[in-house]
């Protein structure tokens, strides 16, 4: 039998009612066989990363525990982006209707083709590091780095928690 790891997923949208897109997503992922909701952030509205001729992002980090390996789980949260109707375009910041990304998946360091964990862009991101505290405030990453001194020397940029 499989251990389980708790994961955190970072989501985000900012097309097709952002709000009711991520609030979808967080109930799709409770759903996932062998995982379980632990926590959910409060939703967080936020600039976007890229190009600024898009509309604001709604943020939220969900925790789960699963039995499920990374791969495994990077599936069925591209199913459920799918299932949203999401549409992967060759611009990595641009608007989208539902983003699920692996931010950390227990104290594992993961990196190949299709997944790279703790997220790449974790450290430096406030729509990430702040949903992410609120939710799991004592979190080491694998590094042993506390998330809480990374989130309180985050520049917040404008986000505003709902």
């Amino acid at each position: 039998m499989k251990k389980n790891t708790i994961a955190y997923i970072g989501l985000g949208s900012n097309l097709s009612d952002p709000r009711i897109q991520v609030s979808n997503a967080a109930n799709k992922i409770g759903k996932i066989p062998h995982c379980k909701t632990i926590a959910l952030s409060s939703l967080y509205l936020s600039k976007p990363m890229g190009p600024q001729d898009q509309d604001d992002y709604i943020n939220a980090v969900i925790a789960i525990e699963s039995s499920l390996s990374a791969l495994e789980l990077l599936d069925a949260l591209q199913a459920i982006e799918n299932s949203a109707g999401r549409v992967r375009k060759d611009n990595r910041w641009g608007a989208r209707i539902l983003d699920c990304d692996i931010v950390l998946f227990g104290d594992e360091t993961i990196e190949n083709e299709r997944l790279t964990v703790p997220h790449y862009g974790m450290k430096v991101r406030e729509f990430v590091l702040l949903p992410l505290v609120e939710i799991a405030p004592n979190l080491l990453l694998p590094d042993n780095t506390p998330i809480k001194s990374l989130a309180d020397k985050i520049n917040c940029n404008g986000i505003v928690k709902l």
